[in-house]
């Protein structure tokens, strides 16, 4: 694997205020949402808003270098939306780490370029496709098929967009905890109700997530060797003990462990 490795993932709301001015509402702000539900729903026949109108309320980030593990979250309890975005892009201009994501070509990227282009934001060291570097002209972040940023869910899709597979689903079958609760998308109530610290453990959870499905497909391609990812998933579960937040993602793998030949043995049986 080449290292720094940062895999992220953004939780998003409909961002009313740009809605009502793209499409000339003139509405309570408590009437916008549904407006803009319908609209969308006029135009696509679904309630997923384009990407230019997803507002960023939470980035969260895995991070590996040679010196270990970090686990953080950029969220709108303490930042503005554009001082999310800096503080996420300024990680590339410092290092230039391999990006992992899942979906994240087709939604995560996207809608940090937008947002990004929104506030007025430079960031090369994400977006260059050869212009400043010439070496990202043969491997950058946006370019499916280089390396610099895997989007899990289209490379194990082998790029057929007929295999996309849900995160949470994978996650589960392979053994790890996927999304836990009730699988409901809480992010809108979690902002509404300033419930902060459930908004960064939903988010860093489908970081975490992605990192195992990550290193599993790493030892498919016979990146790393079975002893190399069973020390990294060993190393994981050191580094979530001393994360409280994720004591429930810690615990709920612990069990779905059990559940296939290959994990169950990631815990101690002391442990269980």
């Amino acid at each position: 694997m080449r290292l720094p490795i940062l895999t992220f993932d953004i939780e998003t709301l409909t961002d009313l205020k740009s809605g009502a001015h793209l499409y000339g509402l003139d509405l309570p702000e408590a009437d916008l949402g549904a407006a803009l539900a319908k609209l969308r729903r006029q135009e696509s026949g679904t309630d997923f808003q384009r990407l230019a109108l997803h507002e960023i309320v939470c980035i969260s980030g895995f991070w590996l270098d040679e010196n270990g593990m970090k686990l953080f979250s950029f969220s709108r309890e303490n930042y503005s939306e554009a001082e999310i975005l800096k503080r996420f892009l300024s990680i590339f201009d410092k290092r230039q780490p391999t990006l992992v994501s899942w979906n994240g070509s087709q939604f995560d990227v996207p809608v940090i370029l937008f947002r990004a282009m929104y506030h007025g934001l430079s960031a090369p060291s994400l977006f260059d496709q050869g212009e400043i570097d010439s070496q990202k002209r043969y491997n950058n972040y946006q370019n499916r098929y280089h390396h610099r940023h895997v989007d899990l869910m289209d490379v194990m899709a082998m790029f057929n967009g007929r295999h996309f597979q849900k995160l949470d689903d994978i996650a589960h079958l392979l053994g790890f905890p996927g999304k836990r609760g009730d699988g409901a998308y809480h992010v809108p109530e979690y902002v509404r109700t300033e419930q902060w610290q459930q908004l960064t453990s939903y988010c860093e959870g489908d970081v975490l997530n992605t990192w195992l499905i990550y290193l599993r497909w790493q030892l498919l391609k016979g990146q790393i060797l079975a002893s190399d990812h069973q020390h990294l998933v060993q190393s994981t579960i050191q580094y979530l003990a001393t994360q409280p937040q994720q004591a429930e993602f810690l615990a709920v793998w612990r069990e779905n462990s059990k559940q296939t030949d290959f994990t169950q043995f990631d815990f101690p049986s002391s442990t269980h």
